[in-house]
């Protein structure tokens, strides 16, 4: 993959993060139209990754090229209609409505004193009917559950319309049901609109089932990237995690379920064979 045709390159990139090195002289070089997603232990350099493409930290050294740009050369307002971001944990008044959550995504097309266009408002409805929240528009925040609290947060996403989503646990504190809502909107968005996302992941399986291309990080590192069935193999999780598992195929999946192992459950079968 040439640097051109590449979502984002890191290269030799050093970062620091609360007075520790969180990513150590990186090489990385990301797919332009694919779900790709970032796996690792917890402090593994994931979540400062996404935080340095997206110009929301900087680095200690090296350089980085977004969307064919160094990121430096981005203005905030243009680097926003390329690049959406949805944090971990973002935050906004309870009393808030969802359409007025999601219209904060238009911040990036409008001038600082600019009436509400038309286009704003289109994108926002569009976005609202994407996420299934078109029945919660008057709703305030702080009388959503969790699942539709997280699919708002995403209406916002989507109103920005830039071609590229970043998303940093987005099913997190989410029950399963509710995390493959949002992963199977993710996939739909990628295969129907041509939408890139890079998202942070911690459940293995998840990145399994919807990833096309994942980056494995491991203390700061990398330890491995490229197409997820080939990253996500037993021996790689078992030195990365330090657990034992087994990857297995099952006829109804289009992809294979990792069954991880605890120690426990190990050991004595070792000794019996």
């Amino acid at each position: 993959m040439s640097k051109a045709d590449a979502l984002a390159v890191l290269t030799r990139l050093t970062a620091t993060y609360d007075g520790a090195t969180a990513l150590k002289d990186i090489d990385l070089t990301l797919p332009e139209g694919k779900v790709t997603a970032f796996c690792g232990p917890n402090g593994s350099g994931k979540s400062t990754a996404l935080r340095v493409l997206r110009a929301l930290h900087a680095p200690d050294q090296g350089e980085i090229t977004v969307a064919g740009r160094s990121v430096g050369e981005w203005h905030t307002r243009d680097l926003a209609r390329e690049i959406a971001m949805l944090s971990q944990s973002p935050q906004a008044p309870e009393d808030m409505t969802v359409t007025d959550l999601a219209l904060l995504g238009r911040y990036a097309h409008r001038g600082r004193f600019a009436a509400l266009s038309s286009a704003d408002r289109e994108s926002v409805r569009k976005a609202l009917e994407v996420t299934n929240m078109t029945g919660f528009a008057e709703r305030s925040l702080g009388q959503l559950s969790g699942g539709q609290l997280q699919r708002a947060w995403i209406a916002m996403v989507l109103a920005q319309e830039a071609p590229r989503i970043f998303m940093d646990e987005p099913t997190n504190h989410l029950d399963i049901a509710h995390a493959l809502d949002i992963l199977d909107l993710v996939r739909r968005l990628n295969r129907q609109d041509g939408r890139a996302f890079v998202i942070v992941l911690h459940d293995l399986n998840l990145a399994m089932r919807y990833a096309d291309h994942v980056v494995l990080f491991d203390r700061g590192r990398i330890a491995a990237e490229g197409d997820t069935l080939d990253v996500l193999n037993e021996g790689r999780l078992r030195k990365v995690f330090d657990i034992d598992c087994r990857i297995i195929n099952l006829p109804e999946m289009a992809r294979p379920v990792i069954v991880p192992m605890s120690r426990e459950q190990v050991m004595p079968a070792l000794r019996a064979s």
